[in-house]
């Protein structure tokens, strides 16, 4: 089955992929022609995740589901929250999103940190092609490191360190994050939903 997967964004194109393995054929927006800015203006990840996949059924009419994704620091009160993408450019007046400078300013906003326990959390919502809604959820904990380990993986995967590991996300192999990580964990509930809907 072809599923529309409403991003732009290669590496989590590739990461729905790799977990999904060949039971889906997961094609992103570049693939049906969408070079629109779809809107995030939501305030919870469900919301986004949502509006996303909103946008896309209503102009394509076929099933599609889309993600959105945020790290949430306790002793940053649960920031960045459903701005993770954004942050640096919200916090520091930014032209456009940085990945590198997001990571910067999460390290220098946690340096002395008593606590540096955080969370991933993904939601993922599908829409059918009948219209019928749905929204599943993955969540991985971990705190954030002192300094970036690694070069794999992208956003704030070189300081994040799930719970039980001694190595961040950037340093460990697609195999290993994708068993544990939040995304791993929403893609597969996304495929037990299908399934329970006779789509796969």
């Amino acid at each position: 089955m072809q599923l529309i997967f409403a991003t732009n964004n290669q590496h989590k194109l590739q990461e729905l992929r790799q977990i999904a393995g060949g039971g889906l054929d997961i094609v992103g927006l570049a693939d049906i022609g969408c070079s629109q800015e779809i809107p995030e203006t939501g305030t919870t990840l469900r919301d986004n995740a949502l509006q996303k996949a909103r946008f896309v059924h209503d102009r394509y009419g076929c099933a599609c589901f889309a993600d959105d994704t945020g790290l949430e620091v306790d002793a940053l009160g649960g920031a960045p929250g459903v701005y993770s993408a954004r942050w640096a450019a919200m916090e520091l007046g930014l032209d456009h999103p940085d990945s590198e400078r997001n990571v910067s300013l999460m390290l220098e906003r946690m340096e002395g940190a008593a606590s540096r326990t955080a969370r991933f959390r993904t939601a993922i919502a599908l829409i059918t092609a009948d219209g019928a809604e749905h929204v599943v959820e993955g969540v991985v904990e971990g705190e954030i490191a002192t300094e970036r380990h690694g070069e794999g993986g992208f956003g704030y995967d070189p300081i994040f360190v799930p719970s039980g590991w001694s190595k961040t996300f950037a340093e460990a192999s697609a195999e290993e994050k994708n068993a544990v990580s939040h995304r791993g964990r929403a893609t597969r509930a996304l495929a037990d939903l299908m399934r329970g809907l006779g789509l796969i």
